[in-house]
């Protein structure tokens, strides 16, 4: 059982990075005499990178309508693999049905949607075993610890507990969660209710992540911890897909970002691409946003409600 082990804690198993059971084989060589062969062997397999050539995310002419609204129209986005995407977009424009219907808890009305090469609409298990999703309010259950929590997890990817343990370890102690891992998640704050919510996640080694707001309401202090292991989970070749509606975070830290509005893409590139165009060579991000989703930077609600990408 997760549980007793990792209570117990593995003597010896300390994680610099995330990439700890990602790629970083020196770990694995020195831990392999307490695996069993089957187990490192699943584990490399694991850990080995896929065809690079294919896009982590192809999404082609996606719709979705609730009743006369068309929240996504004809929407295509092409996401490389090992890419920090950003999609930003104002309230309503359909980045979270968007997201919703790639994780496979929506289903659109028409398109396709391939995460590494596998169909999502025609086998969304192959999809999910290789994702992640996040949502902007995690769900939890209160009543287990951080530790039980881990082990329900493995349980439902059917995970070999061998794995899992030195899996759970590493996430737990990279997410600053060790001391807590024997308490019960319904006194957490929302920062560690997010940092549970990402180990949870992170568990069973998905290839692609989608995060959907995954810094609000943070502190300072796990904000930037976040984004720390966001970014050293890119260095290993995971793509990560993001919302937010802090666009200093999108500016920073992502390789290429999308700009959304009524369902539709609307501009897409890394900064200095979207920076190209005519009156933008100096602009910020947020400059850029507001000029392509058309909305008057000196109206007084302009970064308030109607312009927050949610």
């Amino acid at each position: 059982m997760i549980c007793s082990v990792l209570a117990a804690g593995i003597r010896g198993v300390h994680s610099r990075s995330i990439g700890f059971f990602y790629h970083n084989t020196f770990v694995l060589q020195r831990h392999k005499s307490a695996l069993s062969e089957d187990v490192y062997a699943y584990w490399q397999s694991m850990t080995s990178t896929s065809d690079s050539f294919l896009p982590a995310l192809n999404v082609s002419n996606l719709v979705k309508s609730f009743d006369d609204f068309r929240a996504v129209d004809n929407l295509s986005l092409n996401i490389r693999q090992g890419e920090f995407y950003a999609l930003l977009g104002p309230n309503g424009a359909g980045k979270t049905t968007t997201l919703r219907m790639v994780a496979g808890l929506l289903q659109p009305d028409a398109g396709s949607i391939a995460v590494l090469g596998p169909d999502a609409r025609a086998d969304p298990i192959a999809a999910k075993r290789i994702m992640a999703w996040v949502p902007d309010e995690p769900m939890i259950y209160d009543k287990l610890t951080p530790i039980e929590y881990l082990e329900f997890i493995a349980g439902l990817w059917s995970m070999d507990p061998n794995v899992a343990q030195l899996r759970a370890v590493a996430l737990l102690e990279q997410f600053g969660l060790s001391k807590h891992a024997g308490d019960r998640c319904q006194g957490f704050s929302k920062g560690m209710r997010q940092k549970v919510a990402l180990t949870g996640a992170l568990l069973h080694q998905p290839q692609v992540i989608i995060l959907d707001e995954p810094l609000t309401g943070l502190d300072a202090g796990p904000a930037r911890q976040g984004k720390s292991v966001l970014r050293e989970l890119v260095a290993t070749g995971v793509t990560i897909i993001m919302t937010t509606h802090i666009l200093e975070v999108a500016e920073r830290m992502a390789d290429r970002i999308g700009v959304i509005g009524n369902g539709r893409l609307l501009a897409e590139g890394a900064l200095d691409e979207l920076r190209a165009g005519e009156g933008r060579r100096d602009q910020t991000l947020e400059e850029i946003f507001l000029q392509i989703v058309g909305v008057d930077e000196s109206a007084p609600d302009a970064l308030q409600g109607n312009t927050a990408v949610a």
